[in-house]
C-alpha cells in the first residue's frame, strides 16, 4: 500500500470524527451549554488519554516544565472550542468549517510574533487572499453578519493560537504531555466556566451517546490528521482535508435543510488556494545559488 493510500485512509478517519463531532455538538446544544460540553469532553479526553498512555508506557513523559506554554496553549484553544461548538449550533455547518479552515492564515500572522519565525512575501500573498475568502464566506452587512459568523471566525483565531503554542511545545515536551494538560487544563477550565452560576446541568439520557461522540471523536481527529502528516507531505494530507467542507454541506444540506451557498463554497476554495499555496511553496525543494 502507498503512503499516499494510506495517509488518505487515515484523513478518511479524520473527515468521519470531524465531522461527528460537529453533529454530536449541534444535537446536545439544547441540553448543555459550550462550557458544559466542554467539561465533560475533556473529562472523557483525560480518561483515555491516562488510559492510552499507561497502556503505551508514556505516563513518564509528564513533565512540569512548561505549565506556562500549556496554560497559555490550552486557554487559546479552550476559547476556540467554545466559540466553534457555539458557531455550530448557529449558522450552517458549511459556513463553520469554511472559516475554521482559515487557521493556517493566522499562524501566518501569529508565528512572528510567538515563535520569532519570519513573515515571507509568500505567507503574507497567503494571508491576504486568505482574507478575501473570509470576506466572500461572510458578505459582511448589516443584513448578513450575526454573532454566529463572529464567533466561527473567532474559532479560526484561537485554534491557531493554539496552533503556535503546541509548535512551541512540541520543541520540549511529547504528545502525551501535551494531550495530558489538554484534557486535564480544559476540563478545569470548563468546570469553571460552568460552574460560574452555580448551576452545572446533567446531561440527559438522550444526549450522553453524542458527549461521548464528542470526546472520543476529538481525539480520534486530531491522532488521523497527525498520523497522515507523518506519512504524508502536507500537500498531499491538505486537499484531502479540505473534503471536509463539501461532505459538512451535504450533510447540513440533508439533515438540517441548510443550502448550498455557492458564495461559501467560492470563498471556501479561496481559502483552500491561499493555504495550499503557501505550503506547496514552504515544502518545494527550493535551487541553491551556485557561485
Amino acid at each position: 500500500m502507498s503512503d499516499t493510500l494510506r495517509a488518505g485512509l487515515w484523513m478518511i478517519g479524520a473527515i468521519i470524527s470531524f465531522t461527528s463531532m460537529a453533529v454530536a455538538g449541534r444535537a446536545v446544544s439544547l441540553d448543555l451549554d459550550t462550557f458544559e460540553i466542554m467539561m465533560y469532553r475533556s473529562m472523557i479526553g483525560l480518561v483515555l488519554v491516562l488510559v492510552i498512555a499507561s497502556m503505551a508506557r508514556t505516563l513518564r513523559q509528564i513533565t512540569t516544565r512548561s505549565l506556562g506554554w500549556h496554560l497559555i496553549r490550552n486557554i487559546s484553544h479552550f476559547t476556540g472550542q467554545n466559540l466553534w461548538f457555539y458557531a455550530i449550533a448557529s449558522i450552517p455547518l458549511a459556513q463553520v468549517f469554511a472559516l475554521e479552515f482559515t487557521s493556517p492564515l493566522w499562524v501566518i500572522v501569529l508565528s512572528p510574533l510567538v515563535l520569532g519565525e519570519r513573515l515571507t512575501r509568500t505567507r503574507a500573498i497567503a494571508a491576504l487572499f486568505g482574507f478575501i475568502g473570509i470576506l466572500i464566506v461572510t458578505r459582511p452587512s448589516p443584513e448578513t453578519m450575526n454573532f454566529g459568523l463572529l464567533t466561527a471566525a473567532l474559532a479560526a483565531i484561537g485554534f491557531a493560537g493554539s496552533a503556535v503554542f503546541t509548535r512551541r511545545l512540541t520543541r520540549t515536551e511529547t504528545i502525551t504531555c501535551i494531550l495530558f494538560y489538554l484534557t486535564v487544563m480544559q476540563a478545569v477550565f470548563g468546570l469553571i466556566c460552568a460552574g460560574f452560576d452555580g448551576d452545572i446541568a446533567w446531561p440527559s439520557a438522550a444526549s450522553w451517546p453524542w458527549i461521548l461522540v464528542i470526546g472520543c471523536a476529538g481525539l480520534m481527529a486530531h491522532f488521523c490528521l497527525t498520523t497522515a502528516l507523518s506519512i504524508a507531505p502536507a500537500t498531499v494530507v491538505m486537499p484531502i482535508d479540505f473534503a471536509r467542507l463539501p461532505v459538512i454541506a451535504v450533510l447540513g444540506m440533508l439533515v438540517y435543510s441548510e443550502p448550498l451557498d455557492p458564495f461559501v463554497i467560492l470563498g471556501a476554495a479561496i481559502i483552500f488556494v491561499a493555504n495550499y499555496y503557501n505550503i506547496w511553496h514552504e515544502t518545494r525543494p527550493h535551487p541553491r545559488n551556485v557561485t
